[in-house]
């Protein structure tokens, strides 16, 4: 592996840190290549490797990650911006672990999206009601702002603000929370977070979405024109360069 990339944050820190990862390891015998790379070396926080993700998705199974801290949560990024050496050390003298993360599908008419982190439905405009099924069975009508629907790696993102719960690593599933949820006498749902195998195919159907967004990771469409949403979890994963043992409960710790 010696064709890398690099995604910086937008701000001036991170991009002094991207020229200086450029020449240290262009020096070493590494080519830059933002097209075809091996490696995409994230210098930001997890926005900037959510971001990193998509622009690479069509070549995922060629491409490994690695990320480098400077923002404000790096729950993704195994490096800090102190240890920008340590991190080049590392990218040239080891050899990885290569640590896979499964991404959620979602299928509108025969439109795939593909998120790493969750899928959420939202409405802002006005009270939005979704009927929900799990392998074709009906299993609740939700009334409120929206519905989201994370994996293990979303759990500790949006999720953990619905009151879901984290997922410990290496778990393949999903997890659905409601958003804002309305309960009264006249109508109730589950409103608890729903854990779901990894195998299950959950639709969110409606008469009308219009006004509702569909959110996916940090990118977003519309939903007008839109009646079934299907999600199952992907065949596709992103794959991260571990060149160093760093516990999940430390990145856990590190959210609070």
């Amino acid at each position: 592996m010696k064709k890398f990339s690099i995604v910086a944050k937008k701000n001036e820190k991170s991009y002094r840190m991207e020229k200086y990862i450029q020449m240290r390891l262009s020096a070493e015998g590494w080519t830059y290549d933002k097209t075809y790379p091996n490696l995409v070396i994230c210098v930001g926080g997890d926005g900037t490797l959510l971001y990193a993700v998509h622009k690479y998705m069509k070549q995922l199974s060629n491409v490994q990650f690695v990320g480098i801290h400077t923002g404000t949560l790096g729950f993704f990024t195994d490096y800090t911006e102190e240890e920008i050496d340590l991190c080049i050390q590392d990218i040239l003298q080891k050899t990885p672990r290569i640590f896979c993360s499964y991404l959620l599908n979602i299928r509108i008419n025969d439109q795939s999206y593909y998120a790493l982190n969750e899928m959420r439905i939202e409405n802002v405009k006005r009270t939005q009601v979704v009927d929900v099924y799990v392998d074709h069975e009906f299993f609740e009508t939700c009334w409120g702002s929206g519905v989201c629907l994370s994996t293990q790696a979303g759990s500790t993102a949006y999720n953990r603000s619905l009151g879901g719960a984290v997922i410990d690593n290496g778990i393949s599933l999903m997890q659905m929370a409601e958003i804002t949820s309305i309960q009264h006498s006249k109508h109730r749902s589950l409103g608890n977070p729903y854990i779901l195998k990894s195998d299950r195919l959950v639709e969110f159907k409606s008469n009308d979405f219009h006004d509702a967004v569909l959110c996916y990771d940090h990118k977003n469409i519309v939903l007008d024109e839109v009646k079934s949403i299907t999600c199952t979890m992907s065949e596709k994963y992103v794959q991260f360069a571990r060149y160093r043992s760093y516990s999940y409960l430390k990145r856990l710790k590190n959210l609070y």
